[in-house]
């Protein structure tokens, strides 16, 4: 960890100081981050940007300011913190904000176990356009591929640092690598798109170039001819690629933030059943080369691991200081923040308990019905689960996939939803969001 961000934060911890807050936090972030896009073998774009952000939270009683900057000259500090001070004094007083106790603060905690940052070179531009160039000349390989419509490889590198006036002060290294491509199969109004991407913390767990653009071109010759599905009830395989956002919608409701108002359909649901039993949701921000790891929150408090479904049971709710001061609860060690705003409760890595069959045993499972590999739209009622998301993918019957659909809409609760998926055992372990296929049964279809 550089010396100079420990500097910039203390340096904003004692400009509040000065300035007249009672206490305060402060932020710095530095990163790089280099993108290049290929379009038909010849470079499209390159960008490359590097900067410092700083950001100052203070506190004066029970009210609160947060305010940011790029400029990190001392004379730029001295005058955030005059305003910070300004703006917190015409704030509306708050209960429940405040720093953490210092016996709540992290401590000892052991970077190198994390794996977040590979201190390899960074790789040199011509060698992220030849990356680019290897996916995309790999996709173009396929026969009925009609044009890659882009093939990326970028790199970022982010240190953050954290200082509080309650005495923490912390910070860690992130790194990642990327490789991307969309392909487009058919021509004019039969066009169809699809993609593939991949992003490692460590450049060399990175899947193949090659790998890559193949993968979007087939996902994308598959779904030439498609046509929209027969209305009715059946039931749906989510696919691995968007199986998450059906658990996504799940974590948002056990959100602390959506509790303390009253907008959420899990309102009153802690201690109940709500997965199938046998099924857990574990969050690990421990777990190495995980982009959803960190050894520490964004107020301090140390990271760990908590089931959040037990057995098919929720057990609470996910919570930074303020949203538990308000439901009377401890924070759960899930803040989150930027340097322009204060923190929020976000879950870290989840994983869902996977099943012992197979994506293809779960399609012979099913019969007739839909499997879904893309979704766009998404109409969710948070009071209630009501559910609707447009849905494209592939129509089975008898257990076999029998040809591409889309323009459907799939419908139904999530409470009910949730509560008879049945898993397979095709998850991606090194995603922050480890989830497998899941088979829902009775949702119901609007298509032709």
């Amino acid at each position: 960890m550089t010396q100079s961000l420990a500097e910039l934060s203390q340096a904003l911890l004692k400009a509040a100081k000065d300035a007249g807050a009672d206490a305060a936090d402060a932020m710095a972030v530095a990163g790089t981050s280099v993108n290049i896009d290929v379009r038909n073998g010849v470079l499209e774009q390159a960008e490359r940007s590097e900067g410092t952000d700083i950001g100052l939270r203070v506190f004066v009683g029970q009210r609160q300011a947060n305010v940011s900057a790029s400029d990190t000259r001392p004379e730029t500090m001295a005058a955030m913190a005059e305003r910070a001070v300004a703006m917190a004094k015409e704030a509306p007083e708050d209960p429940h904000i405040g720093l953490s106790d210092p016996d709540q603060l992290a401590r000892d905690w052991d970077l190198a176990a994390l794996e977040l940052y590979d201190d390899t070179a960074e790789p040199a531009p011509a060698a992220l356009e030849e990356d680019a160039r290897r996916a995309e000349a790999s996709a173009q390989a396929v026969d009925g591929v009609t044009q890659v419509q882009s093939s990326s490889a970028a790199y970022g590198s982010r240190e953050v640092y954290l200082a509080a006036s309650n005495g923490f002060a912390g910070g860690y290294q992130r790194s990642d690598r990327a490789v991307s491509c969309v392909a487009i199969s058919g021509t004019g109004t039969g066009m169809e798109r699809d993609y593939d991407g991949d992003m490692r913390i460590f450049q060399g767990d990175l899947r193949s170039p090659e790998d890559i653009g193949e993968t979007a071109a087939k996902r994308c010759v598959e779904r030439v001819g498609a046509r929209k599905p027969q209305t009715g009830s059946y039931p749906v395989l989510f696919d691995e690629r968007i199986s998450s956002t059906l658990i996504g919608h799940l974590l948002a409701a056990a959100n602390g933030s959506a509790i303390a108002r009253g907008s959420s359909w899990l309102l009153g649901a802690e201690g109940t059943q709500l997965l199938p039993k046998g099924m857990d949701l574990l969050e690990d921000p421990h777990r190495p080369r995980t982009s959803g790891s960190r050894p520490f929150d964004a107020e301090g408090l140390p990271t760990k691991p908590r089931k959040i479904i037990d057995d098919g049971v929720l057990t609470g709710w996910t919570l930074d200081l303020a949203t538990a001061r308000k439901l009377g609860l401890q924070s759960t060690g899930n803040a989150v923040r930027g340097t322009s705003a204060p923190p929020s409760p976000s879950p870290w890595n989840i994983a869902l308990t996977q099943g012992d069959a197979s994506r293809d045993d779960l399609l012979k499972q099913m019969g007739t019905g839909l499997l879904v590999t893309s979704m766009i739209g998404s109409t969710i009622n948070p009071n209630t689960g009501d559910y609707s998301r447009g849905a494209s993918g592939f129509w089975v019957e008898n257990g076999e996939i029998q040809y591409p659909v889309n323009e459907c809409t799939i419908a139904g609760n999530l409470r009910d939803m949730l509560g008879r998926i049945i898993p397979a055992n095709d998850a991606r372990l090194h995603l922050s969001r480890v989830v497998p296929s899941l088979l829902v049964e009775g949702l119901t279809l609007a298509g032709d």
